[in-house]
């Protein structure tokens, strides 16, 4: 199935994730809510290399939406191949979009779904403007 994601998106990180036989419902396929799970985790992971850890003192990434499509269902054993795409900086904002296929199957969407980020400050729980280095990782070229 051919994903439409934004023309002018980046490419900011990957990560193999292992299905595991939890993961798994009693229908025999990953459970809906685990696609939201590891897209957290690639999601997250990239947040940590770039130092956003959050800090209920500082300033850092939240999550205002989040969605995702189902097109092929993933099956226990296997690993997923998670892909994290950016795009669409806004003052406080920008796009996150991922990607979820076998690791056996490249190029074969099992999945997709995004998510809006939002900066904030915590002590003042309010949006604050990305900060420069943050809007030029997630502007692409």
């Amino acid at each position: 199935m051919k994903i439409e994601l934004p023309e002018r998106k980046k490419l900011v990180s990957q990560m193999t994730i292992p299905v595991r036989w939890g993961d798994m419902d009693v229908m025999g396929h990953v459970n809906n809510a685990v696609y939201f799970r590891y897209m957290e985790s690639v999601r997250i992971d990239w947040f940590v290399k770039l130092g956003c850890d959050p800090s209920p003192k500082g300033q850092g990434p939240v999550i205002v939406n989040a969605f995702c499509n189902f097109y092929k269902q993933l099956e226990y054993p296997g690993d997923v191949l998670a892909k994290l795409y950016v795009s669409d900086p806004g003052r406080t904002t920008f796009e996150t979009w991922i990607t979820l296929e076998r690791a056996d199957q490249p190029g074969l969407i099992y999945s997709a779904g995004g998510a809006t980020t939002i900066w904030v400050d915590f002590p003042i729980q309010k949006a604050v403007t990305l900060p420069d280095h943050i809007r030029a990782l997630v502007t692409p070229e």
